[in-house]
């Protein structure tokens, strides 16, 4: 079974639309639609935005629909020239950048205190997507801060909301996991939200094309 875990239900739907769906229903306040894509078995939880909702449907489909993998996917923000607008990347690793234990322990800044590096691996698509790489906090912004910190600190090429607490929770469950973002907004390029709200349309397009390549290997 694979567990998709997706934030939001517009994004979902690129999958759905794809999509046999046998029955659908409500656990614990996340929609979950449960069927086969691409005639394979697919459990679908919109867990929407933020980290503790990744994580939590990251969970509710390993001890409730028994998946064997998870695989995350949406819109998501780019941080430098690497990553055009409306393009379409898998994730190579991912970091938690509001997660902060430097004072206590003196580690990297998004460095669990149950691993020994910032940055956790994901497993690899063949298909003919570049690997980036993800930075994830609970927050939506323009801040010249988190900017110089993602770029420079950490050298990460995408961020978003959910995408590293869903990695987390796939170690923990101790299951392969996959992520693919399509990029809706650029930092550097005007109002990230003016941009969201203007591209956010054509990058799911995008990924949606993609999907049916993608879940051959998954």
């Amino acid at each position: 079974m694979i567990g998709a875990i997706v934030a939001l239900k517009s994004e979902a739907e690129i999958l759905l639309d794809q999509m046999e769906v046998f029955r659908s229903l409500t656990v614990s306040g996340k929609d979950v639609y449960v069927g086969q894509a691409f005639g394979k078995d697919t459990t679908v939880v919109v867990c929407g935005v933020g980290k503790v909702n990744a994580a939590l449907g990251a969970q509710l489909a390993v001890s409730k629909f028994n998946a064997e993998k998870l695989f995350n996917f949406g819109v998501a923000g780019g941080l430098n020239k690497s990553t055009e607008l409306c393009g379409v990347y898998q994730i190579g690793a991912a970091v938690q950048f509001d997660f902060d234990l430097t004072r206590i322990n003196g580690t990297p800044i998004g460095t669990l205190d149950e691993y020994k590096e910032n940055y956790l691996r994901l497993s690899a698509f063949k298909a003919p997507l570049k690997k980036k790489k993800l930075g994830t906090a609970d927050r939506f912004n323009d801040s010249p801060e988190d900017y110089l910190l993602l770029t420079r600190t950490l050298k990460a090429d995408i961020r978003d909301m959910e995408g590293a607490a869903v990695v987390q929770a796939a170690y923990a469950a101790q299951l392969p996991v996959f992520s693919v973002k399509a990029i809706s907004d650029v930092a550097g390029s005007g109002s990230t939200t003016e941009q969201y709200l203007c591209n956010r349309d054509k990058a799911l397009g995008n990924l949606k094309a993609a999907l049916p390549e993608l879940f051959e290997e998954l």
